[in-house]
């Protein structure tokens, strides 16, 4: 069988949301395929996603509020499946992710200017 090289997604140094957000999906998306989660721990996010493209809701026809129940669900699952995979892998997976991330020099460069200024008032 050939074995699937991994991936070297590279995620920038820069905290935030879309960081993390990327992030988190990168560790559940390689615990999913990690044949030392349980198969029915592996259950919760596919619930979790089969919730979030289904058209029932819990909260239903209030707009606004009912894209919170999703929101909701699709983030316990995430935290719930994290939490129960075996906690030696999601070290090891987590570690991985660290080390695909690099580092650019553009973040330590200190660039020494003088700044002058400027009114728009005549003087």
């Amino acid at each position: 069988m050939d074995q699937k090289k991994p991936s070297k997604l590279m995620v920038s140094q820069q905290n935030g949301m879309i960081r993390n957000f990327l992030n988190r999906t990168k560790l559940i998306w390689r615990l999913m395929g990690d044949s030392r989660v349980s198969p029915w721990v592996k259950l919760i996010p596919i619930g979790a996603l089969v919730y979030w493209i289904s058209p029932v809701d819990l909260i239903m026809g209030i707009p606004g509020l009912d894209a919170i129940d999703d929101i909701t669900v699709l983030w316990l699952g995430s935290t719930l499946f994290v939490e129960l995979c075996p906690p030696q892998v999601v070290k090891e997976h987590v570690k991985a992710l660290a080390g695909n991330m690099e580092v650019t020099g553009a973040q330590d460069e200190v660039v020494d200017v003088e700044a002058t200024d400027i009114s728009d008032k005549p003087s």
